[in-house]
């Protein structure tokens, strides 16, 4: 068991670490910073450095952590929110922040994450650009049917040649490092004898959800979002509804969901057959995208299973 936890609140410019019967530091998040933290938790035997999510700004601190050999780990933000205020922590300072992550943590009892390889991380990257760029070229498309000023559409029609140009060779690059990597290629493979599952719904899988085919059903469903949660007291049986989870890889599960029930009767026919029980279309439409989760993980289980079998 984990017992000596330091908990880190990440900012921009700082890094406020606590240790419990030690106290609070502050560093610099920097290079030079980050290594100073983890000479601090070397001197105080720290165990595990936990860290709040902090929309990308703890994977530096993270990655640079883990290289020095501190294990560490990443909270989920609003649950340590949640977790401070439960215990009468309505107050916030950042001191006050690395102390409840730190809490947190050992309540938790949270373990080591290991960063993601290099590929992975490289994968995962380039996903979240061409995301970003396929958001740009759709903007771009719309604001061509609001102008037929000569100028301004010949601007128009540069800006999307260019983000064309930018998606394409994001694509090539993804495809590239999923062909470099035998895993990759055979689940790939794999997910492609779901008909309808091209290119880009391959990358997304396998950038946004590594951990699939490792876990079993009910836990990955929860981790994209996708698993109905219960509302329940007494005798009281509440409407039962999805939340949290990986919003970019659930949304492009419901996609795929709704292109692979034209061409597998069985999905079609599970649709309606929700559809006719009452349920609404949100509603049938979640069920079908956890229906086709819960095949692409099975397959991908069986896909690792034969390769570590080799």
């Amino acid at each position: 068991m984990i017992k000596i936890i330091c908990g880190v609140d990440v900012a921009k410019a700082w890094l406020d670490a606590w240790i419990s019967g030690v106290g609070h530091k502050q560093f610099a998040n920097t290079p030079e910073g980050v290594e100073a933290l983890a000479a601090w938790c070397r001197e105080h035997g720290v165990e595990l450095v936990v860290m709040e999510a902090s929309g990308g700004l703890e994977r530096p601190a993270f990655l640079a952590l883990w290289k020095s050999g501190q294990a560490c780990a990443i909270a989920n933000a609003r649950s340590v929110r949640q977790f401070a205020q439960s215990m009468g922590r309505l107050e916030k300072t950042d001191r006050i922040d690395a102390e409840m992550i730190a809490r947190y943590a050992e309540a938790k009892k949270m373990v080591p994450a290991p960063p993601p390889s290099a590929d992975q991380q490289k994968l995962t990257a380039l996903a979240a650009r061409l995301r970003q760029v396929t958001r740009d070229l759709t903007v771009q498309k719309q604001r061509q049917h609001t102008t037929t000023e000569p100028i301004a559409m010949a601007s128009l029609a540069e800006a999307i040649a260019f983000f064309k140009r930018q998606a394409k060779a994001l694509a090539t690059e993804m495809a590239s490092l999923i062909d470099a990597d035998p895993l990759w290629t055979a689940l790939d493979r794999s997910f492609r004898s779901i008909k309808g599952y091209a290119d880009r719904g391959v990358a997304y899988l396998l950038a946004d959800l590594p951990e699939i085919g490792t876990l079993s059903n009910r836990a990955i469903t929860k981790l994209v979002g996708l698993a109905p949660l219960p509302d329940d007291s007494g005798q009281r049986r509440g409407q039962r509804s999805i939340r949290g989870g990986r919003a970019e890889i659930r949304s492009i599960l419901f996609l795929l969901a709704d292109i692979a029930r034209k061409f597998d009767p069985s999905l079609a026919d599970f649709k309606e057959r929700l559809l006719a029980k009452g349920l609404t279309k949100m509603e049938a439409r979640t069920a079908l995208a956890r229906k086709l989760l819960v095949r692409l993980n099975a397959k991908a289980r069986d896909t690792r299973q034969a390769l570590s079998a080799i």
